[in-house]
């Protein structure tokens, strides 16, 4: 075994080569999404290659559905890989299911070198040997079969035992220092030797992981920190493996802070919070949601919140990551999201709420000319007014519905004065001769008709107006969205609103 002190790692000089490898199992989660940004981000702030590989040897839980939703959320967040399924490169193939040739000629290699022996005991046997000793029975694996004779190796496989297959773990103190959490240390004796191998020979993911990030050159290993308790195994197979030359260095390790909920508890794959495609369906926009992915853990600095990814690139260091929990803050997220759905572009906002009007029935999958125009219109009055563009359709929705669909809401009846009934006869007096029909004339003659002509507020005054054109209390700017109907529609629906008052 190569000592400690000769064991090759990675220096400034060693091109980062960072890796992402999920199971394919359920939906995407932000936590898990924000553990690709950090690589992403690490990758392109250092000119390093990102790996993307599948870790799907658990036939039982994995799906290829599951496998299509991560590329999809990697996709629409912009998170881009170098290396990896969907792209190739030098290290095919990138999912673990198709390299079981490449596991057992590793297994083999560590199997002759005796980094790896035959395990016989049962977890009953070694309960049993815990108790004999007045031990926890709980204690797990006790290393009892690492120095087998042959003669009880013989008689546990004349009884027709399988054994699986352990890694001897060095009987010293393993010491690393965490990219995020500095020097840590886990005592000799801590952790006891580890399965590698099950009894029917596939090998497990204990043995796998390490195997690909050895050969396909990955430098820094940067996940979540769930898996710190592995990294032990870790290191001892990575001294095992540069020992028979399947690695070439040991990796730099960081682990990454939980990403909690409500209630100061780990954001659970059953938080509605946690489901990236739930922020993308009420309105999240990639800026929006990789900007505020990139806060839970790390910042730009201590008073900018609001970034984009080509800073956050420019900036991003994996040292700078906190080792705190960072909790997921929906608001503080929904106003983060708000603040890049106010600085797009008009027309390229105008376009993203295409997919939202659609799914609310308000369009049709390709815009009518007169759907078009009304959008194109309409946009502008609601960009400075929504966090999510699932909030448009609502907002907008009366100016594509016909005259007669429009449904008054409770509230906004709630809030109307006594004499809305003359609100509207003097508003539709005041309409009908109008021939300029835009925003300034409409205002202008509404002003003087009725907060001139009756001394009432505004709000009195146009308050009834808005509830006849939109059924709500509250809508887009009133006269605006008067032009955007168009006067023979205006009309149309100040005249039903006071025939239900009448």
């Amino acid at each position: 075994m190569t000592e400690p002190s000769q064991i090759p790692t990675v220096t400034d000089e060693t091109p980062v080569r960072v890796r992402f490898c999920p199971s394919p199992t359920g939906t995407p989660h932000v936590g898990l999404i924000r553990t690709a940004l950090f690589n992403w981000a690490y990758a392109r702030h250092t000119g390093g290659k990102m790996v993307f590989r599948i870790e799907d040897t658990d036939a039982k839980r994995d799906s290829e559905e599951s496998y299509e939703q991560l590329l999809d959320a990697l996709d629409w967040l912009g998170i881009t890989w170098d290396e990896g399924v969907a792209v190739g490169g030098p290290h095919e193939p990138y999912r673990q299911s198709e390299r079981a040739d490449i596991y057992q000629d590793a297994i083999a290699k560590l199997r002759d070198a005796g980094h790896l022996y035959e395990s016989f005991s049962t977890p009953e046997e070694v309960e049993a040997r815990h108790r004999a000793a007045g031990q926890d029975p709980k204690l797990g694996y006790d290393n009892y079969d690492s120095h087998l004779t042959d003669e009880q190796v013989a008689a546990f496989r004349a009884e027709g035992r399988e054994p699986v297959l352990r890694l001897r773990m060095p009987d010293e103190d393993l010491t690393f220092t965490d990219l995020v959490r500095g020097e840590i240390t886990f005592k000799a004796g801590t952790v006891p030797d580890f399965a590698v191998v099950r009894a029917n020979g596939k090998p497990l993911y204990t043995l796998v992981n390490p195997v690909d990030d050895a050969l396909m050159g990955i430098t820094h290993v940067l996940r979540g920190e769930d898996l710190l308790s592995s990294t032990p195994r870790q290191i001892a197979l990575y001294r095992a493996m540069i020992d028979v030359g399947i690695a070439q260095y040991m990796p730099l390790f960081g682990h990454l802070p939980y990403v909690m909920g409500a209630g100061n508890k780990k954001l659970s794959k059953r938080d509605p919070e946690s489901s990236l495609f739930l922020h993308r369906d009420r309105g999240f926009i990639p800026e929006g949601l990789l900007n505020y992915l990139a806060l839970l853990g790390w910042s730009l600095s201590a008073d900018e919140d609001i970034f984009s990814r080509e800073q956050l690139v420019d900036a991003f260091d994996v040292h700078d990551v906190l080792a705190n929990p960072a909790r997921f803050d929906l608001k503080k997220a929904e106003a983060i999201n708000g603040t890049h759905v106010r600085m797009l572009e008009a027309q390229d906002f105008r376009d993203r709420l295409v997919p939202y009007l659609n799914r609310a029935g308000l369009t049709g999958e390709t815009l009518t000319d007169d759907e078009a125009r009304i959008l194109d219109e309409a946009a502008p009055l609601v960009q400075e007014r929504i966090t999510l563009l699932g909030e448009a359709p609502d907002m907008i929705e009366f100016l594509f519905r016909g005259d007669d669909e429009i449904v008054i809401h409770q509230d906004a009846l709630k809030g109307l004065p006594g004499n809305a009934d003359e609100v509207l006869d003097n508003a539709v007096g005041a309409l009908v001769g109008l021939e300029a029909w835009d925003a300034e004339s409409i205002q202008g003659v509404l002003r003087s008709a009725l907060i001139e002509g009756m001394g009432i507020k505004p709000r009195l005054a146009f308050g009834p107006l808005r509830t006849a054109v939109s059924g709500k209390r509250v809508s887009p700017p009133l006269f605006e969205s008067m032009v955007i109907l168009g006067k023979d529609s205006s009309l149309a629906r100040l005249r039903a609103f006071r025939r239900t008052l009448a």
